[in-house]
């Protein structure tokens, strides 16, 4: 269900106007696709997203798009904190099974890039992955002087990414890095992260476009709106590129930067998500998809249904 702006239907006043209802219980918005009242519904996650693949006359629409997910360790400039510890860091990537929340979450729809940048963007240099590997982990906590694990504090997140972030801390708990949950709204979410307000942990999201310089601008180098800490390599190399005429040359600063992204464990990437979308028997174009990496319907001059 869709709405254009005003001034779209003024202009054509025989076209069938299409209505957005904000519906933030997900069993309702498929209840309601199911009944013929809507004819797209957005984001379904694990039990009923499989439950609209299993209904006939409903259309699972998964649509990859430029949102990537991670976790930020936000007290590892702090020498008192067990994430000062690349060791500590490292034990949290290897004791995630991604692959395992992506097929539980979103039907293995999204994609796991090992990077805060999405794979698409200019300038993207492709980390190697941390192996699942929860044995791996807890050697590495034992080595950091964390044989029984620690008490990891809070959890943040924005309310929307809250089965995300539980099922990534079932992972980390099972390692022996205990934290608690604290999902926010997300005005309140994104106003604490930028005003550097929250500790210990936080599931990151960015769906904003741009490319690998524009990204690691916001999260990664020093004085960026969403950055509690950075590294001087880091933030030398950031400078250089940022004059840089030379397009192979400044592809290169990027890439050592986001190679020094990957060898400190700054954070634990979790994936570009895919955003699981469904549509009903009446649609012939649901416009989902046309624009590339764009999470919705668009543009509405698009969406059409079929013919009776």
């Amino acid at each position: 269900m869709l709405e254009a702006h005003e001034s779209y239907w003024r202009k054509r006043p025989s076209a069938k106007r299409l209505v957005l209802k904000a519906v933030p219980d997900e069993a309702t918005r498929l209840a309601m696709l199911k009944r013929g009242e809507a004819d797209i519904v957005y984001l379904l996650q694990a039990e009923l997203a499989e439950e609209a693949r299993r209904t006939p006359g409903l259309t699972l629409r998964p649509t990859p798009i430029v949102s990537t997910h991670w976790l930020v360790f936000l007290d590892q400039w702090d020498p008192k904190s067990p994430w000062a510890d690349r060791r500590v860091r490292l034990a949290a990537n290897h004791a995630i099974n991604r692959q395992s929340i992506n097929e539980a979450i979103t039907l293995g729809f999204s994609r796991i890039t090992w990077s805060v940048i999405p794979a698409s963007f200019d300038f993207f240099w492709p980390p190697p992955p941390y192996p699942y590997d929860p044995a791996r982990a807890k050697q590495l906590l034992a080595e950091a002087g964390y044989p029984n694990g620690f008490d990891a504090g809070d959890f943040w997140c924005d309310a929307a990414t809250a089965t995300m972030s539980e099922a990534t801390i079932g992972y980390l708990q099972a390692v022996g890095i205990r934290a608690k949950l604290r999902p926010l709204e997300r005005a309140g979410f994104f106003k604490a992260y930028g005003e550097k307000k929250l500790k210990n942990m936080l599931y990151s999201i960015s769906g904003a476009f741009g490319n690998a310089a524009t990204r690691i601008e916001v999260f990664v180098a020093a004085g960026g709106p969403y950055v509690y800490g950075s590294y001087p390599d880091i933030d030398g190399l950031f400078r250089e590129q940022a004059g840089e005429l030379d397009r192979k040359r400044r592809e290169a600063m990027l890439h050592r930067i986001q190679q020094l992204i990957h060898e400190k464990a700054m954070f634990a990437p979790i994936w570009e998500l895919g955003f699981v979308h469904a549509s009903g028997p009446r649609m012939a174009e649901t416009g989902l998809g046309l624009i590339t990496g764009w999470a919705f319907s668009a543009p509405y001059e698009d969406v059409t249904l079929k013919a009776k």
